[in-house]
């Protein structure tokens, strides 16, 4: 059947177009505008029938409304009526109670789906009942304590010296990066342009692994870096050594740094006496949040470790070194203060805020 054309205005035309191809929208407002530009182009019924996987009946329907009304009368009259639970105060309770409850097909945790399928309720009654409460079960903090008998008294020494630290003393937060895996990519890595991500290739050659020594400057913001193939205590002293001769001999130097065992060594005791200006601060045991230093790896793993291309652990100590010169062209310290100078420090991350 030769089916009767639609004249299409130009600008009916590009927004059909634009319809037609949209990922956007619902899949029957697509299917109305590929129908209007066929007409446009001549298509006879059997062919739109055959390409649509629709009746005669349809493609009437729709250019019937389409010439009456225009691109307006393509929606809809009625799309249906969907249910919807009556999330009483009692359903709400049973909602919450069910989610604290261990799911019984041995999964780990509940969606919506799930529970509003155990229930017998619609899926979107549970969402809204999870965002009332603000449960979102998907979602997993994980916390580290400190078990430190001592954990208020050295979590006080280390912030006061980043909040009150001596005169005319230098104060250096001080840790190693383990473990930096120098990784070359494969495939090409395929540039970002706009709409469109950067693509990193699947596969990977891991080149070798090396060690960065970091002390952070708690007042200036500058970084003394030093990349090493092992962390040995013989590195670490070396390194000491590093920060200590970039001070004067006769000038304080405070070091916050780790309860890692290579930190206390009878090497690094016999460093200690020959430099009886350097005093060490340990940091309570799992409370590496305490170190800034830290603050400024997460940094230099966003930057530069994570999405890099190392053709070999030269290359990435290279490129390790050149980053720390280009930072310390602009530096910036870490301000750490109380919310409440009263409050005793309980709990890790309780009273200090970083900015």
């Amino acid at each position: 059947m030769i089916a009767s054309l639609v004249e299409l205005p130009a600008d009916d035309r590009l927004e059909l177009e634009r319809r037609a191809r949209s990922r956007a929208l619902r899949a029957d407002d697509v299917k109305r505008a590929r129908l209007l530009l066929m007409l446009d182009e001549g298509k006879t019924y059997r062919e739109i029938q055959q390409a649509l996987r629709c009746g005669c009946d349809y493609i009437r329907l729709w250019k019937s409304r389409y010439e009456a009304e225009g691109l307006a009368g393509l929606h809809a009259h009625h799309r249906g009526r969907t249910h919807r639970t009556t999330l009483t105060p009692k359903m709400e309770a049973k909602i919450l109670d069910w989610t604290r409850r261990a799911p019984t097909d041995g999964s780990t945790h509940w969606t919506t789906r799930k529970l509003g399928s155990a229930l017998k309720i619609s899926h979107m009654a549970v969402a809204r009942a999870w965002k009332r409460a603000n449960i979102r079960p998907h979602r997993m903090r994980r916390y580290m304590a400190s078990d430190d008998p001592d954990f208020e008294k050295k979590a006080a020494d280390v912030i006061a010296l980043y909040i009150d630290p001596p005169q005319h003393a230098a104060v250096f937060c001080l840790d190693e990066k383990t473990a930096i895996q120098a990784l070359d990519r494969l495939d090409p890595v395929l540039p970002f342009s706009p709409g469109r991500l950067e693509r990193h290739g699947f596969e990977y050659y891991r080149h070798g692994t090396l060690s960065l020594f970091a002390a952070l400057d708690t007042r200036s913001g500058k970084v003394i870096g030093r990349t090493t193939q092992r962390h040995t205590t013989e590195e670490f002293v070396a390194f000491l050594g590093e920060v200590v001769a970039k001070e004067t001999r006769e000038r304080e130097i405070h070091i916050i740094l780790d309860n890692l065992s290579t930190h206390k060594t009878k090497r690094v005791q016999q460093f200690l006496g020959e430099h009886p200006t350097v005093h060490l601060h340990f940091t309570p045991t799992y409370s590496s949040w305490l170190n800034q230093v830290e603050i400024w790896f997460s940094k230099i793993e966003r930057d530069l470790i994570e999405r890099g291309v190392f053709t070999s652990v030269p290359d990435l100590s290279r490129k390790i070194r050149r980053y720390i010169r280009k930072y310390n062209q602009a530096p910036r310290p870490i301000r750490w203060q109380y919310r409440n100078p009263q409050h005793r420090i309980t709990t890790p991350g309780s009273v200090v805020t970083r900015h």
